[in-house]
């Protein structure tokens, strides 16, 4: 706005996005944090059963002199293991944790750790929609704002929280001070979505690429939303099926062994 001349429309316009992205970014965060609060539930629950009530409904096996069956040995040894080492198992996923963390705050690894998620299967799809969103949306504000394309670019490029995303803008930045057209230069990185791009053309044919690029990001957003919205909708049956798979795996494991006695009485 500074540069531009236009302080007072870009702040306005700030404020309207500001308000937007945070209403989008805890919608997310809430769909995100939510596999994790039944995973950590649904492992605490086997953990729980596997250190307390095991324990308690094989032991009456275990000094038999008769072999156990196969799925009986392999829960008790499971329990015990929990039992022995799973305070340690805890200590070192966080410590894990915590080295990771500090690992990542050097640049060059912390690049390589985005690179690694943008080649991971189906969150590469999300992370690039979730930032280039944000990128679509900034750079339609400059522009609209009479920022010119160049320094919009350059500017927009620096909302981009994976480093390789923000390192393709900066390439794309340097292909059209050479004379590139901008999707032309978007389509090259091969990292922002073909939509994005494709609706990037249509702006710049049409001479309404600011308009073209808000509508760019408004549709990658709600597109995150759908998906995200899908794979709820299937995680949470399949951490019932998993929760109910341990469970069942628990019961034959103690009722084998009562199988067993009763064919040798027979």
């Amino acid at each position: 706005g500074e540069h531009a001349g236009y302080l007072g429309p870009v702040l306005e316009q700030l404020a309207e996005y500001t308000e937007q992205r945070q209403y989008t970014g805890q919608k997310l965060k809430m769909a995100m944090i939510y596999p994790f609060i039944l995973v950590g539930v649904a492992l605490a629950v086997v953990v729980a059963l596997m250190v307390f009530v095991v324990p308690e409904l094989v032991g009456i096996f275990a000094h038999s002199k008769r072999e156990l069956p196969l799925l009986t040995r392999a829960l008790i040894a499971g329990s015990d293991f929990f039992r022995d080492y799973g305070i340690w198992l805890l200590l070192g996923l966080i410590l894990l944790v915590f080295v990771i963390r500090q690992l990542l705050r050097n640049p060059r690894r912390k690049k390589r750790w985005h690179g690694l998620l943008l080649r991971t299967p189906g969150l590469s799809r999300l992370l690039t929609a979730l930032d280039t969103a944000r990128f679509a949306s900034t750079l339609s504000i400059l522009m609209a704002s009479g920022v010119p394309l160049l320094d919009s670019l350059r500017i927009a490029g620096q909302v981009l929280t994976n480093l390789v995303l923000r390192e393709d803008s900066e390439v794309v930045a340097e292909h059209v001070q050479e004379g590139s057209s901008l999707h032309r230069a978007l389509e090259q990185s091969g990292r922002f979505p073909p939509m994005m791009v494709h609706m990037v053309a249509s702006g710049e044919a049409s001479g309404e690429l600011e308009t073209m690029l808000e509508r760019s990001a408004t549709n990658q957003e709600r597109e995150l939303e759908m998906t995200l919205g899908t794979m709820m909708s299937l995680f949470e049956p399949l951490m019932v099926v998993f929760m109910g798979g341990m469970v069942l795996t628990i019961v034959l494991a103690i009722l084998l062994p009562i199988f067993d006695l009763n064919t040798m009485v027979k």
